[in-house]
């Protein structure tokens, strides 16, 4: 299936879908379980359906009788599917007769699943009576056409991860909006710039496990292994609801890892600190209510500068745990890349000296500035922050600052996000202060505009390497403005001239509006 083939796909199930919850009573959020469990199901059909060939053809026979033995659960799940009971396969669930309650039949496939997949036990919906029967039995018949029925390979991934996209700027899950789904622009740029292809990847706020099917795609495209050979995955997620997300989408996917539903202010449930290879995550900013005296945090190893304290004693703001987490986390060669609010990189009393002590290891690899609106139900900007353990020596003492604020391909009013030239410019940046050969489109006119030479050099208003010296006499700011400095771009198209003597005529007219109604004021007498 192509690109726009899958493109297409993806449209044409989410439009039919989403007519149908719009004729019903059923809110986004209450529609966004049940509807990717559906999903699932329909994957595991076909999934279940490839496996049965390949399998066949490797069953050995039996000399004695001159037959194939019977292809066991073990052999499917080594094929990377499950073996499904008749009453779990999607094609029963379709063809079930009209005066048959389909709303018992999905629950039941749900359980069987479950029982033949223990990692997604308790994790499938199992709610589905409480939805319309006529909507439940379009919906099925929704995922059954014919299409959907050839779909192979990470189609049902990409139709997931699509679904939760839509889902998230829906605002689904209410607060939850910005949590459960981190854009694709952030993640591919994250993962784009750590290249995170072996070794242990862990995400301590995982919401539905964006970080590492992206992390998938990116071994798949550019290496040739297998994804849990090269990987192995870890994911910690505080919401119950955003864990069956992730553990459902490694699954649509693929991917074998652990997902545990944990607080990561007072647990560290994989004991990873010092081991990983790569750490990606988009944590909740600004956090509050923190408790400081908990027994937990005043003994966790991951703090190695200390809790952000206020002069009270509390903790008024999270940012620098997570920080702090991410950095502990990380092996003698490991990389992080991770979200982060903007204000973060110029926080003061507690936060600044926990960011001196960063600065001064040397790790910090790479900030880079976001702008706004590229969160789906939030418009904040942000910053996405890089530490790179095993910096080359002459990065040792550098710090990549890039102000991206102003690079963007507008989606709609309200969501923005990078274009694939942008991506690809971006990206090639980093490759290039790293002493690598960018890997760029050659018809890539983001990139030939900014960087004409072909090879890495400041650029204002948009990037520039500075030493710690620098980072020292700005007060250990990491905020890419104050070092890149500001490009001011003029629009050679524009009428500035007809705009100003415009602007003028309206002041005038307003100047004498308002001396009229004074001596409309002035005039009344009291």
């Amino acid at each position: 299936m192509t690109y726009e083939q899958l493109k297409d796909l993806e449209k044409q199930l989410w439009d039919a879908a989403d007519d149908l919850r719009a004729n019903s009573k059923l809110t986004a959020a209450e529609y966004k379980d049940p509807l990717l469990g559906l999903v699932l199901l329909r994957f595991a059909q076909n999934r279940y359906e490839e496996a049965k060939i390949y399998i066949e053809n490797k069953l050995s026979v039996n000399p004695r009788t001159g037959k194939k033995r019977e292809a066991t659960k073990e052999d499917f799940l080594g094929a990377g599917a499950i073996r499904l009971p008749e009453k779990a396969q999607y094609d029963y669930l379709a063809n079930l007769p009209s005066d048959v309650n389909i709303a018992e039949k999905v629950n039941e496939a749900m359980k069987l699943v479950e029982a033949e997949y223990p990692d997604l036990a308790g994790i499938l919906p199992k709610n589905y009576q409480e939805m319309d029967e006529a909507l439940l039995r379009s919906l099925v018949r929704t995922f059954n056409s014919d299409a959907v029925k050839k779909a192979s390979g990470d189609v049902f991934g990409r139709i997931y991860e699509f679904f939760l996209m839509k889902f998230s700027m829906q605002g689904a899950g209410a607060q939850e909006g910005g949590e459960f789904f981190t854009p694709p622009s952030l993640v591919n740029l994250i993962v784009n710039f750590i290249q995170p292809d072996h070794g242990v990847i862990h995400d301590p706020a995982c919401g539905s496990g964006g970080m590492f099917v992206q992390s998938a795609h990116f071994i798949q495209d550019h290496e040739n292994r297998n994804v849990n050979e090269a990987i192995t995955v870890y994911g910690t997620e505080y919401k119950s609801n955003n864990t069956k997300l992730a553990k459902m989408n490694l699954a649509i996917h693929g991917i074998e890892g652990r997902i545990i539903n944990e607080n990561s202010y007072y647990s560290d449930p994989h004991h990873l600190v010092g081991k990983c290879d790569f750490v990606m995550a988009n944590p909740p900013f600004n956090m509050d209510k923190i408790d400081a005296k908990n027994k937990f945090l005043a003994e966790d190893k991951r703090l190695p500068f200390g809790p952000p304290l206020t002069g009270k004693g509390t903790i008024s703001n999270g940012n620098y745990l997570w920080i702090q987490y991410f950095h502990s986390y990380l092996n003698e060669n490991g990389r992080a890349g991770f979200v982060m609010a903007s204000s973060a990189t110029d926080a003061g009393h507690a936060e600044k000296r926990i960011r001196e002590q960063l600065v001064e290891t040397g790790d910090i690899d790479c900030i880079v500035a976001v702008g706004n609106n590229f969160f789906y139900t939030r418009s904040l900007p942000c910053h996405l922050w890089f530490f790179d353990k095993g910096k080359k020596k002459e990065n040792k003492d550098k710090i990549l600052m890039i102000d991206a604020r102003n690079v963007y391909r507008k989606v709609s009013s309200t969501v923005n996000d990078f274009s694939p030239d942008q991506m690809e410019g971006l990206t090639a940046i980093i490759q290039m202060y790293q002493g690598e050969k960018p890997e760029l489109s050659e018809d890539n006119q983001w990139f030939k505009e900014h960087f004409p030479e072909g090879n890495y050099e400041d650029i204002e208003g948009l990037c520039k390497i500075v030493d710690l010296e620098e980072v020292r006499a700005q007060d250990y700011s990491l905020t890419p403005g104050r070092y890149v400095g500001v490009c001011v771009k003029i629009d050679h198209d524009f009428d500035y001239r007809g705009r100003i003597s415009e602007i003028n005529n309206e002041l005038a007219q307003l100047n004498d509006e308002a001396n009229g109604l004074m001596n409309q004021i002035q005039s009344v007498e009291l």
